[in-house]
């Protein structure tokens, strides 16, 4: 499937429907005075949430929307029908800005969360609605109000629990396609990765986290290199970083440089991602040379302070102990914030 992240879209709310010019016309009934109603109000355009979603792909296809214009009104008084609503659906996660302001509209990330974003034109007022005492045959009607409208730009940033990271080819997709049903691209070359995937990752009695796999981070990311910052924000919502780190000979450059070069870029491009909690994993252990030098790189990161794990993809070796692993630093740090929230005692 396509992913797209960003697009641009031009919504109109529903225009109001044109008044009646109408006299009453019946036998027996003369000077029946004026029956024209009113015209219909025209639909609203509200944005959805729709968990199925994972990009704006859907989106793409038709970028001009508009919401239905409510019916122009008719004799015996009788009001047009309004026009039905336009509802958006987008994935959770989109962040909504009015192209023409910049200003961000609305953070759309909870289950079905609905914005009222553009209000449908009042319906014209027929010519029953002008008779006065002085005015016995009202010739005069309203046409209706005009909808809103605006350009849209919507800005996807997926939503994750646990972000993986590191240089082209350390082994992320590899290992979301060994602990999740995703299977993304896997080929001995950088960049195969080239649109981030999500797998959701089960553990424990009927529990689950959701982890992203984040393409494209080399030196001078922040900065538009390789695949630039396109990618970059969709780790912002991500609660933890696995930090895969590549010992075997695939991997250019010292593995500790690397990994310093990949944490400078994150916090170039947003110095709160320097404050994520992160867990450095070792792959590929299934490498005999991996193996000989893992015991003292793995020493020189703990005495950094770092949490490490050490693991094989392909064989799976390590895989289980990392996945309940994170899950266990997941539910610490939602403990954490959940008691950090709660009104103090007394």
């Amino acid at each position: 499937m396509k992913f797209i992240d960003e697009l641009k879209l031009h919504v109109k709310a529903g225009d109001g429907g044109r008044g009646c010019l109408s006299f009453r016309r019946e036998k027996f009934v003369p000077l029946g005075g004026p029956d024209g109603g009113d015209g219909g109000r025209g639909g609203d355009v509200q944005l959805e949430v729709d968990t199925a979603m994972s990009t704006l792909l859907d989106l793409s296809y038709r970028q001009h929307l508009k919401a239905e214009s409510g019916a122009s009104g008719m004799g015996k008084d009788r009001h047009g029908k309004s026009g039905e609503h336009l509802t958006i659906k987008v994935p959770p996660g989109t962040l909504v800005y009015d192209d023409e302001t910049g200003e961000l509209l609305a953070d759309m990330t909870d289950a079905h969360q609905k914005l009222a974003l553009l209000k449908g034109g009042m319906g014209g007022r027929g010519n029953a609605r002008f008779l006065t005492s002085t005015n016995r045959a009202p010739r005069h009607t309203q046409p209706g109000i005009p909808g809103e409208e605006r350009i849209l730009r919507l800005q996807l940033k997926l939503l994750a629990d646990v972000g993986l990271v590191g240089l082209p080819n350390a082994g992320k997709s590899t290992l979301i396609s060994s602990v999740s049903a995703a299977k993304p691209k896997i080929a001995d070359y950088p960049f195969t990765t080239l649109v981030p995937n999500l797998g959701v990752v089960r553990h424990g009695d009927f529990r689950s986290f959701v982890m992203a796999d984040i393409p494209g981070l080399i030196e001078g990311a922040s900065d538009g290199q390789g695949l630039g910052t396109r990618f970059l924000r969709h780790i912002e919502r991500t609660d933890l970083f696995l930090h895969l780190v590549d010992l075997s000979g695939l991997q250019e450059g010292d593995p500790v440089e690397n990994f310093d070069t990949i944490n400078r870029e994150l916090a170039r491009f947003n110095p709160e991602l320097s404050k994520r909690p992160m867990l450095v994993v070792f792959t590929k252990i299934d490498v005999t040379e991996v193996r000989e030098q893992l015991p003292a790189i793995r020493q020189i990161f703990e005495d950094r302070g770092f949490t490490t794990m050490a693991i094989s993809a392909v064989t799976r070796e390590g895989t289980t102990e990392l996945v309940r692993m994170a899950a266990a630093q997941l539910d610490h740090m939602r403990q954490s914030a959940k008691l950090d929230s709660s009104p103090l005692d007394g």
